[in-house]
């Protein structure tokens, strides 16, 4: 039986399904967390073979001397895998330390982590990448936002989702993101790029080869989401386009990609932009080597009528999968705010839609910066029904 180290499987709230299928393929799942054995879920503890309660899963210490227990318990670990971008580092310095070969190492953070390292591998692939600057002094600063204009984006180098992101259309502004930026971060400016973002969510095999593929588009930007407290919306396609397909493929070689649950996010040009391409065309944004965040493995399983859970486990135990996808529909995700009067109430939303709505649930407080207060998922067979469903639920009352 071998042994799989899940970091982390009690949140996001949906990770338990990870490991309820590697269990039934006969995994030996081993829980770390730092949430109290008890207060776990029924479905959960019965997901797991063992669980390891950690005071803070923050302290890397403890975490160590967990898995250091699970080896001397179980014997070698064959997989470490959180599924979280927020641990990415810790799990690659977990498998180089404890000599845990299916996955990432620490030698190969950089180029997943940084978004300045990823161009080059991006360009490797033949993709077209931004113009950017790796944020110094004024002087350099300044020189870069005068060959490429305003506006121009600054985020952390090394940043999870839009924290701390800036979008900077004059010089008033950008006097003001040196005072506010971080002094201990190194920040990434790029050319501002008038595009909606396109993803390339897929299971890989060891081989490089997809399991799965499936794509969303996020019509608005989530630093604007998060920077307005605006509603949040993206939707998984009913069809990957052909370009992403391709686009995705090639940054899985040229990456390096193996046995790995994958989302990588493009810009679709919604203008021609000098040196990038013209309207439609797509170029690089960042990779992340994990599922999509939230939701969004259960809406791939509502627009594919299919189990990503059950695949990435077949991925993980047997390297291949029975798992065929069913009839394909769009699913919408709506992020609604708690502060905003919208035309239609919960219950106007559920009799309209009820027999569309897959979920209906409160956003956990973590999320919600990202993510909206309430949201609202449903599946559609037309465009032209996904885009009357968002008309209906963010319109706002006068």
């Amino acid at each position: 039986m071998k042994n799989f180290v899940f970091i982390s499987p009690n949140f996001p709230t949906n990770y338990w399904l990870f490991c309820r299928e590697l269990k039934k393929n006969g995994m030996n799942v081993l829980g770390i967390g730092d949430q109290p054995y008890d207060e776990l879920t029924e479905a959960l503890k019965s997901s797991l073979n063992e669980y390891y309660r950690v005071s803070n899963l923050e302290n890397e210490d403890e975490v160590y001397r967990a898995v250091a227990f699970f080896i001397f318990k179980h014997g070698r670990i064959d997989w470490l895998e959180s599924n979280n971008e927020y641990w990415l580092e810790r799990d690659a310095r977990l498998r180089t330390e404890f000599n845990i070969r299916s996955g990432f190492q620490t030698k190969d953070i950089p180029r997943i982590k940084y978004k300045s390292k990823m161009k080059e591998y991006y360009k490797k692939a033949g993709i077209t990448v931004a113009r950017y600057h790796l944020v110094d002094n004024w002087e350099n600063t300044m020189g870069f936002v005068q060959a490429v204009g305003y506006p121009v984006v600054a985020k952390p180098d090394n940043g999870v989702g839009a924290s701390h992101t800036f979008k900077i259309e004059n010089e008033e502004q950008l006097k003001a993101f040196f005072e506010e930026k971080w002094e201990d971060t190194q920040y990434i400016m790029e050319e501002f790029i008038n595009g909606e973002v396109n993803s390339y969510d897929a299971i890989i095999d060891s081989h490089g080869t997809p399991l799965f593929e499936a794509g969303n588009v996020t019509p608005m930007s989530i630093m604007d989401i998060v920077n307005n407290e605006d509603n949040s919306i993206f939707y998984i396609l009913k069809h990957l386009p052909e370009d992403t397909r391709a686009m995705g493929r090639a940054t899985v070689k040229s990456f390096g990609v193996k046995s790995r649950f994958v989302h990588f996010e493009f810009f679709r040009l919604l203008k021609d932009q000098e040196g990038l391409g013209k309207k439609g065309d797509l170029m690089a944004l960042e990779v992340n080597m994990r599922p999509c965040g939230g939701v969004s493995p259960d809406m791939m399983d509502f627009a594919h009528s299919t189990d990503v859970y059950k695949i990435w486990a077949d991925m993980v135990a047997f390297d291949k999968t029975d798992m065929k996808p069913g009839e394909d529909n769009y699913c919408a995700f709506a992020g609604l705010r708690d502060n905003k009067a919208y035309a239609m109430s919960r219950e106007d939303i559920m009799e309209k839609y009820g027999t569309r709505i897959k979920m209906a649930e409160r956003i956990p407080d973590v999320l919600s910066g990202a993510m909206g207060n309430q949201m609202y998922i449903a599946t559609f067979r037309t465009k032209e029904e996904l885009d009357e469903f968002y008309k209906d639920v963010l319109e706002c009352r006068e």
